[in-house]
């Protein structure tokens, strides 16, 4: 199994803060065994070895949350580190939006570390307008961006949902900072791509339907 460099400028473990760490393990732990841990106390106290196997190479990107449970337990640990996602694409690629319900954090430190970008950690990161928020302005999706950056202030990134090369034209010259291309036919991404990135300071992203095994068909060269 392949393990992840450290970069020159630092260990990124260091990333998370440690009270952060802590908290998040207790809590974890806490609702895995809110009593007795029966199963715990039977094996006993002598100190064993564990092995920890993976079903496919990948990047180990959950070192410090495997070591904080052994830190707060000093005995076992049950095998989070599978949720963890592997990323190995040589290319720019952002992780998914949508993360497991109290495990945002390691997800996200998972996507750092396999070179991903980890994309907005919450809605308060970045501005993300769905079909259902330009629906509220009866579908008029230069009023909604007018509004969010109305209210989310000049430093809070707009991200739009586009369906169509309209909308993507629209959202662009209405001031969005980022069109995203949702369940794009895989012919229109190219000519809808070039034109958004004419936009000065606009950037391009593709959702819907990409896997590991049709990524590279997404690639526009030259791009």
């Amino acid at each position: 199994m392949a393990t992840a460099t450290v970069p020159p400028y630092g260990d990124r473990t260091h990333l998370i803060p440690p009270t952060t760490l802590r908290r998040l393990i207790q809590g974890w732990l806490e609702e895995d065994c809110p009593n007795f841990d029966v199963g715990g106390y039977i094996v006993g106290e002598e100190v064993m070895k564990a092995t920890l196997l993976a079903k496919s190479p990948g990047i180990v990107a959950g070192r410090p949350f495997f070591d904080e449970v052994f830190r707060q337990l000093d005995c076992t640990s049950k095998q989070f580190l599978t949720r963890l996602r592997k990323v190995g694409y040589q290319g720019v690629l952002a992780g998914t939006r949508k993360t497991t319900p109290g495990f945002r954090l390691v997800e996200k430190y998972g996507m750092i570390i396999g070179g991903c970008d980890p994309h907005r950690y919450d809605l308060s990161s970045t501005t993300m307008l769905k079909d259902n928020h330009v629906m509220a302005f009866n579908g008029a999706i230069d009023q909604a961006i007018h509004r969010a950056k109305e209210v989310g202030g000049f430093s809070t990134k707009v991200e739009v949902e586009c369906r169509v090369y309209t909308e993507a034209m629209t959202a662009a010259m209405a001031g969005a900072d980022i069109i995203m291309l949702d369940n794009f036919p895989l012919g229109d991404i190219p000519p809808t791509a070039s034109w958004v990135k004419d936009m000065p300071g606009v950037l391009v992203e593709v959702s819907g339907g990409v896997t590991e095994k049709n990524i590279e068909s997404y690639a526009i060269e030259g791009e």
